[in-house]
């Protein structure tokens, strides 16, 4: 053996390089990023709510925490993505991820299950062109749960045949004719929380009533506020008024290919129903008049493949669907804007795997309107969500 190998073997490990400042943000950034989207996939997320489809029960410039703890966290079905993006990359319309890898999804146990008037975070089931776990967030009302039957009679709901628990401060839209508006009017319907995110100062702005020629305002409040205007002298009338609309399963459709029923429902926004909500385990027997209700769900939510629409009828490999087993838990969604709000009334159930976790409270509350020495809701700050 050499002397140099000798020295070699004998000598002291050089003493490590200490960490840089640059390495030591870098390791520390990383740990970051990691452990909130650990957290963000496990526990709790947060959000913003953008529009108006909440209001009064949400209002525009809240910022929840949703706990993904109630009905389990569910495992990601891109892993392909830019960590704690959604969809596209911040101030950028690039997208965040490649979907050139599609895991099967499991989601753990929770500690509850979907209760009835829970308001819930979820993937909006329609958009197609993404992945289910990318797809667009939206919060509404779970207003039936899976096995319910639900009806709405002039805006009021009914499980089971029975009236519906009422939770929140649901909203209906109103005509408020008036004799003379003026500044008077629209502060007071400002006092009273009446919103409209269309105009400049969010305060509702008079019109003329095309069917009657009447001038008035149009608005969207809970029962209790349209009881006030009801009793004042200035108040003419104060007449429900709602969109008349296509919805589903009236239109329902999968890869372009759309439903028609035989019997067309011709359901409205506040005369909906009878609809089943379908259950995991449930066998459906398919005829020309329930068909296009699970269309959605046979084509599209449950994966089957060779599924179509042919001659009023489910078809899956170009023979008639007569009798199909339900795969998974389906709910209900509604907002409490109920004349202003594009739920299932509009396009159909949301499944389970869909579900992303439970509002549970909001965190702070910006007013998009408000200057900036008001522009903290102080009231709203912490406040529970029910």
């Amino acid at each position: 053996m050499s002397l140099f190998s000798a020295r070699r073997k004998g000598s002291k490990p050089a003493p490590a390089k200490p960490k840089t400042k640059s390495r030591e943000w870098t390791d520390s950034l990383i740990f970051a990023i990691v452990a909130v989207t650990l957290l963000r996939w496990s526990a709790v997320e947060a959000y913003v709510i953008p529009s108006e489809s909440m209001e009064q029960s949400l209002m525009v410039g809240d910022y929840l925490f949703v706990s993904k703890l109630h009905y389990g966290p569910i495992t990601p079905q891109t892993p392909l993505q830019v960590p704690l993006t959604h969809q596209t990359i911040w101030g950028t319309g690039l997208k965040s991820y490649s979907d050139l890898i599609q895991l099967p999804t499991y989601r753990f146990p929770g500690f509850s299950s979907v209760k009835r008037n829970d308001i819930v975070v979820f993937h909006v089931p329609h958009e197609q062109q993404l992945p289910a776990d990318l797809r667009t967030h939206l919060i509404k009302r779970c207003i039936a749960v899976a096995g319910d039957t639900l009806e709405l009679r002039s805006g009021r709901v009914f499980l089971n045949g029975q009236p519906g628990p009422v939770a929140g401060q649901p909203q209906t839209t109103y005509f408020m004719a008036v004799d003379a508006p003026n500044d008077d009017i629209r502060r007071t319907l400002h006092e009273h929380g009446v919103v409209d995110y269309a105009e400049p100062d969010g305060i509702p702005r008079a019109v003329g009533d095309p069917a009657t020629g009447q001038v008035g305002f149009v608005i969207s409040c809970p029962a209790k506020v349209a009881d006030y205007f009801r009793q004042q002298p200035y108040v003419k009338a104060l007449t429900v008024t709602a969109p008349g609309v296509e919805l589903f399963p009236d239109v329902a459709d999968f890869h372009g290919s759309a439903a028609t029923s035989a019997a067309p429902n011709h359901w409205q926004l506040d005369s909906y129903g009878p609809l089943p909500v379908p259950k995991k385990g449930q066998t459906i027997t398919l005829t020309p008049d329930n068909a296009a209700i699970y269309y959605k769900i046979i084509g599209q939510y449950e994966h089957n493949q060779g599924i179509s629409w042919q001659n009023g009828m489910i078809q899956q490999n170009g023979q008639p669907l007569t009798h199909y087993t339900i795969k998974q838990n389906y709910y209900f969604m509604m907002g409490d804007n109920r004349h202003n709000s594009e739920d299932s009334r509009f396009w159909g159930f949301v499944p389970e795997d869909h579900l992303v976790g439970k509002a549970v409270f909001v965190w702070l509350s910006l007013d998009p309107y408000a200057d900036f020495l008001h522009k903290v809701r102080w009231s709203r700050l912490f406040h529970p969500i029910s």
